[in-house]
């Protein structure tokens, strides 16, 4: 079926309704005020409805005309998008490609990576994309990434794509070294509860666990007074304060072995996640993105459970 939506009359009619009148509209438009008029006489007619209506004060919106409109703008919005990621990828030498990586994932497993395939692949350049799956999982499955480094699903979430496992993280309570609870050997819940939380939304999986702990304890789930996606906050609150928080434990790699911050003992959940590679089924990672997926699962295979 033709689609009778001319996407150049739909910016004509959103210039009449955000002017107020026809004569205003084609000035700003650099047209007359007859052509402007006969464009959305033709659109009213492509598509079988009334979009003006006219009167001795001037002319009126119909319910249908701010419906298209308010499409049309979302339409240019993504064409903007469109535009900036075409200019993006223009911008970028031929022999570089992008991925997308966890912030779990970004705190050792990628670095460590790097190190090595920076010296077995000279000269190509990598634009890694930072982010949390919901965000992730998309540029995967439009080709904006040659892959995706972050937690997996235990089956296919989306039949375009496909995983690869590369090893399993826990998630822990961290507070930093100094801080009350630190050094105690035996925590419940309820004194878990009597300090501040900084955790990530409601709706991701390790939150959705650390409610089921306070649950198990009786207890409501704690009221987060911080939510956030940034792992830079989260680590630079519980630095600087008495703040708690709950996230893989991988995360927190670095900054344990300086003892900074501290994984709590004596408290803890069952919760895991699987951390993995995710790629388009019908894709074919270029020869580079091979070898750095190769460099991946080597260095995943030497973690060692702590």
């Amino acid at each position: 079926m033709a689609n009778p939506l001319d996407l150049r009359r739909l910016r004509h009619l959103a210039a009449v309704l955000s002017e107020g009148s026809i004569s205003a509209a084609a000035a700003r438009l650099g047209l007359s005020q007859p052509a402007l008029s006969a464009s959305i006489k033709t659109l009213e007619a492509d598509l079988g409805v009334q979009l003006l209506r006219r009167h001795n004060l001037g002319i009126e919106a119909t319910p249908t005309a701010e419906l298209l409109v308010s499409h049309g703008r979302q339409i240019d919005q993504q064409l903007d998008v469109a535009l900036d990621a075409v200019a993006t990828l223009n911008s970028r030498d031929a022999s570089g490609f992008s991925i997308g990586c966890g912030p779990s994932e970004a705190s050792r497993l990628l670095p460590l990576a790097l190190n090595r395939w920076r010296s077995v692949v000279p000269g190509v350049r990598l634009f890694v994309e930072y982010g949390l799956n919901e965000t992730l999982m998309p540029m995967v499955r439009r080709g904006e990434v040659a892959f995706a480094l972050s937690s997996i699903p235990r089956s296919a979430a989306h039949p375009e794509l496909q995983h690869e496992p590369l090893h399993v993280d826990t998630a822990v309570i961290v507070a930093r070294v100094g801080h009350p609870l630190a050094k105690r050997r035996s925590l419940s819940a309820k004194d878990l509860a009597a300090y501040p939380w900084v955790l990530a939304r409601r709706w991701e999986l390790e939150r959705k666990a650390l409610d089921e702990l306070f649950a198990q304890s009786g207890l409501k789930p704690v009221q987060a007074q911080v939510e956030t996606t940034s792992a830079v906050l989260m680590k630079s609150l519980l630095l600087h304060s008495d703040f708690l928080t709950f996230v893989p434990h991988e995360m927190v790699f670095w900054e344990e072995g300086a003892n900074l911050l501290r994984p709590l003992k004596g408290v803890g959940s069952m919760w895991q996640r699987h951390v993995g590679i995710t790629t388009r089924r019908d894709a074919t990672l270029p020869p580079q993105a091979q070898r750095l997926v190769q460099l991946l699962r080597e260095t995943a295979q030497k973690f060692s459970r702590r």
